[in-house]
């Protein structure tokens, strides 16, 4: 089903007038059995699509949150297996809501693009965003994930020009992210009315639905993104709250589901 999971679920929320939450955290993050009480949590709190990280030991356009959120999976022993092994699990438990794995090149390189593509198949994966993949770089991995039936979901940053966006969005399917401010996630702020415009060109570029992520951290910032694109994504506040519950020695689930509900109520009611 793959790509056509995410399409259905966007004309789904079109034809609701609102715009998706999606949710994000680390594979592994505290551990892996938490990880998939949380997926199946996410859900249920109100989330559209949800983004699953895959660890690597250089997150290079991460903030120290999801920084240290790796550097916890790995040093737990997360290995690729195991989080498709998560996503297999999340997939029996839910056939019908997004996932989309969320890493680097790394791990796909050890694994082999078409290897990689499979697992990704295999497991109920709809679409990948792998963060550090240049389009110059990405044809051999697009044509094994087309083959696999899986979105490769690309990154559109405020420095993107208008030649460089047509590049990017050339074998982009299912959604495009864009990154609404510049540097690493969960640092800085989103402004919605500063990105509005540039939403609306790469949407109209595209022809994909676009959602923004990297600085949304609270639900009135996830409201105001969502009144101007087809979805707030949020991830270091709730990877936050699993540190927190950390520190805390409390249940990692309660801190996380209790913002991401937050967060979605927000993200549904924006448009009303």
């Amino acid at each position: 089903m793959s790509v056509a999971r995410i399409d259905a679920r966007f004309a789904q929320l079109k034809a609701e007038n609102r715009a998706a939450f999606v949710s994000y955290i680390m594979a592994g993050d505290p551990d892996l059995e938490t990880s998939f009480d949380l997926l199946k949590g996410l859900v249920k709190a109100g989330a559209d699509i949800i983004e699953l990280g895959f660890p690597f030991s250089d997150p290079m356009a991460e903030g120290p949150i999801i920084q240290l959120a790796a550097e916890r999976s790995l040093k737990n022993g997360t290995r690729m297996a195991d989080v498709f092994a998560l996503a297999s699990r999340f997939r029996e438990a839910d056939a019908e809501t997004p996932l989309i794995l969320m890493g680097y090149m790394n791990p796909v390189e050890n694994m082999g693009y078409p290897a990689f593509a499979e697992a990704c198949a295999k497991a109920g994966v709809d679409g990948v965003i792998v963060v550090d993949c240049p389009p110059e770089e990405a044809e051999r991995l697009i044509d094994a994930l087309d083959a696999a039936d899986v979105a490769l979901i690309r990154l559109i940053t405020p420095t993107s020009d208008d030649n460089r966006l047509k590049t990017l969005v050339k074998r982009t399917k299912g959604f495009v992210y864009y990154v609404s401010v510049a540097g690493v996630t969960g640092v800085k702020e989103a402004d919605a009315e500063g990105i509005s415009e540039a939403v609306a060109h790469v949407r109209e570029v595209a022809k994909l639905p676009v959602v923004v992520g990297f600085g949304i951290k609270t639900p009135q910032r996830a409201a105001e993104v969502a009144r101007i694109a087809d979805g707030s994504v949020v991830g270091s506040v709730l990877v936050d709250a699993i540190a927190k519950s950390l520190l805390e020695n409390s249940p990692s689930s309660t801190k996380v589901l209790e913002t991401a509900s937050l967060l979605a109520q927000a993200v549904r009611n924006a448009r009303n």
